[in-house]
């Protein structure tokens, strides 16, 4: 039985949203996988969600982490032969740091104070990364994703979190893959294995209830 947002009331305080690699590769037009995320983007409406759920984390206190992938000029990072999506990577010069591709989509670069995740250059969010450091250093148990793509980097974290003990919540409406039957097929088949499968409102009305509840019993 897979668990829906209704058995859930989010404490801001305990809970972090992960916003995985808004960046203009693939949300701006002239970005190296724009092409092959526009779609998805159209449909789900998913870089308006976001944006106005970033809005939202920010005005409710809930901890806000940026989490960029890049890689330096030539993609030395990468082994010289890569096979999979690697592959297509280092081929596109794609993510490259100092490039404009991979600089933050404008409407959801980070303002100061926010975190940014250090030294993704593969899938997990974890792996390489500072994530899990700044997690546990706020003592979040809730962790919201969203991002790029719904079946790459965001299930790879999605997993991860899964198997380290967070509460893993993931947004249909805040995520895109390179096809729609590739989007409904991580959400339909796989994501509610791993976290909840939800949306920005469903997130939010679930924030809203416990303030009102945490304001009653003041």
């Amino acid at each position: 039985h897979w668990i829906t947002m209704e058995d859930y009331k989010l404490n801001p305080k305990e809970t972090a949203c992960v916003f995985i690699e808004y960046q203009n590769e693939f949300t701006t037009e002239g970005g190296k996988l724009y092409p092959a995320t526009k779609e998805v983007m159209e449909k789900t409406g998913m870089l308006e969600n976001s944006t106005k759920l970033l809005e939202f984390c920010r005005e409710k206190g809930i901890c806000v982490i940026h989490c960029p992938i890049n890689f330096e000029p030539g993609h030395n990072e990468i082994a010289e032969k890569p096979y999979g999506i690697l592959a297509g990577i280092k081929d596109g010069s794609a993510f490259e740091r100092g490039d404009s591709g991979s600089e933050f989509y404008e409407p959801m670069k980070p303002i100061e104070g926010e975190l940014v995740v250090k030294g993704k250059s593969g899938l997990c969010s974890f792996a390489s990364t500072n994530l899990e450091f700044l997690l546990r250093q706020r003592n979040v148990k809730n962790v919201i994703l969203a991002g790029f793509l719904t079946n790459c980097c965001v299930e790879s974290t999605m997993r991860n979190a899964y198997e380290k003990g967070f509460k893993v919540f993931t947004l249909k409406d805040c995520t895109a893959a390179t096809s729609m039957p590739a989007q409904e097929a991580a959400f339909e088949h796989n994501f509610g294995m791993f976290s909840v499968p939800t949306t920005s409102k469903e997130i939010t009305e679930a924030v809203e209830i416990m303030e009102a509840v945490t304001s009653k019993l003041r």
